[in-house]
């Protein structure tokens, strides 16, 4: 399976607050926000969701093309995307801007705080996706995650007419996605991802119900932290995973995207999608527990025995012929 991820490539710049961002917000001064927060360190890593996405599938083996824009600088972060199974050879590069830059503050609860800066982002517009197609050959899904606002609708508008299966991952974009926009990425995807929060969100900015959601899409992935993933599908019953437990958090940033990850793999694999979620929160979990959304190695025997010991026999079984072994 062929996977095109497109969106965001970026540095990461994370830093840890010690206490609670709620014990700081008084409930009569909301209007008159104006707060600084004296972190414990800073940690800059490299990031991005369709970057960090790709990470994830290039360990399990899949060579997928990186669809995104980056700066001048990206030759050491390219080598790196390269050497863990990336297909880079899609990636604009930009002459005049710097490469996105996400700057997020962490609490002791996990409760985030993050700015973006999108620099050489606002030119992935540029990217024809028929140019990548005729550069690495056929795609069998191409994944519209977080990018500049118009280049996820023109990547999935492109998608449709060259009757290119698509996902949509809008999250962190949707606060400034338009109703029409909104529609426009989600009507028709195969696979739509959202977290707890972005779900809610997604049916404020569409103007549709769940129902209405789920008429327009083939499966809806909704991760919901903690308590694991929920799978929705039109006239189907709900599908629940929970989480990986007793998990040390260490940084929550790019769990999410590990999750897509080791969920796009399995469906690839043809698994059923309990055992694709099983696997996407087995590669969350890894996440969760270093600083750095592509800190983490994927060890096959080490996942086996995660999957082994949480879901059981049969999602170790159906993932132990595929894990680590080519797409």
């Amino acid at each position: 399976m062929r996977i095109a991820v497109t969106g965001s490539i970026a540095t990461d710049h994370l830093m840890a607050f010690p206490g609670r961002f709620v014990d700081q917000l008084l409930p009569d001064q909301l209007e008159h926000v104006s707060l600084s927060f004296l972190v414990d360190n800073l940690e800059v890593r490299r990031g991005g969701v369709a970057a960090n996405i790709a990470y994830g599938l290039g360990g399990l083996r899949f060579d997928p093309v990186l669809v995104g824009a980056v700066g001048p600088h990206f030759g050491e972060y390219e080598v790196w995307l390269k050497e863990h199974g990336v297909d880079t050879g899609s990636v604009h590069v930009s002459a005049g801007h710097q490469t996105a830059r996400f700057m997020c503050l962490t609490d002791r609860d996990s409760n985030q705080i993050a700015s973006f800066y999108a620099g050489a982002m606002a030119e992935a517009a540029e990217i024809d996706l028929r140019e990548i197609i005729a550069r690495s050959g056929p795609l069998d899904l191409v994944l519209v995650s977080p990018n500049d606002p118009a280049a996820m609708v023109r990547h999935t508008d492109q998608a449709r007419a060259l009757g290119i299966p698509f996902a949509a991952d809008p999250s962190q974009q949707l606060a400034r996605l338009s109703r029409d926009e909104v529609r426009t990425l989600v009507d028709g995807a195969r696979w739509l991802f959202t977290n707890e929060y972005e779900s809610a969100l997604l049916r404020e900015r569409a103007e549709w119900s769940t129902e209405e959601v789920l008429e327009r899409v083939g499966t809806w992935i909704t991760t919901l932290g903690a308590k694991g993933v929920r799978i929705d599908a039109k006239d189907e019953p709900t599908v629940s995973v929970a989480a990986v437990p007793d998990i040390e958090a260490a940084d929550p940033t790019g769990v999410g995207d590990a999750f897509r990850a080791g969920f796009l793999a399995a469906v690839g694999w043809g698994l059923p999608l309990e055992t694709a979620a099983q696997l996407g929160c087995a590669l969350s979990a890894l996440v969760l527990a270093e600083v750095g959304s592509q800190a983490y190695e994927i060890h096959p025997e080490r996942l086996l025995t995660t999957l082994r010991t949480v879901y059981g026999e049969r999602a170790a079984g159906l993932l132990e012929p595929k894990v680590g072994q080519s797409a």
